[in-house]
């Protein structure tokens, strides 16, 4: 990960307390405007962040895989779901079915995905700061903070307007 983006880390872990408030501000009231504005902060930040310069969260984390993305994925490597499942999967404490292992077995040596057209839904979607209705997601994006500089430029760009 490029230096830059491990100050912009470190930054949104001194952030923490700041944006803690601001998500219980914004899950009380639920601005009517909030999708507007992160959807317009996240367009803002990712004109000036790349994703493959950090894969921070292909290097750290796992997304949550569903039968979709099982099925989806054991067709593109041509395997059967319960191979895939037994090869790559395993139950966390919540029940969901996660990676083995990180980073990604499916990160190459450049951040790229090598399964990038049959990733999982939550790999699509990450980091999941222009979803509709952000304010269901605010204790998640709170968490990808830790983990995403992007987030923590998007929670800096929502504090300016709240």
């Amino acid at each position: 990960m490029k230096e830059e983006l491990k100050k912009i880390l470190l930054i949104g872990e001194k952030q923490k307390g700041d944006n803690l408030s601001l998500t219980k501000k914004l899950k009380k009231t639920k601005p009517k405007n909030l999708d507007d504005n992160a959807h317009s902060a996240h367009i803002a930040v990712f004109e000036s962040i790349e994703c493959l310069e950090c894969a921070n969260c292909c290097k750290t984390t796992s997304p949550i895989f569903n039968d979709r993305d099982i099925d989806r994925l054991s067709k593109y490597l041509k395997i059967k779901p319960s191979v895939f499942i037994e090869q790559y999967l395993h139950i966390d404490e919540v029940g969901d079915y996660v990676l083995n292992e990180a980073p990604c077995p499916f990160l190459d040596y450049e951040n790229y995905c090598m399964v990038y057209e049959s990733r999982p839904t939550a790999c699509r979607e990450y980091p999941h700061t222009n979803r509709k209705r952000f304010y269901q997601i605010l204790d998640l994006s709170m968490k990808n903070t830790e983990i995403c500089p992007a987030v923590v430029k998007v929670f800096e760009k929502l504090r300016e307007k709240y």
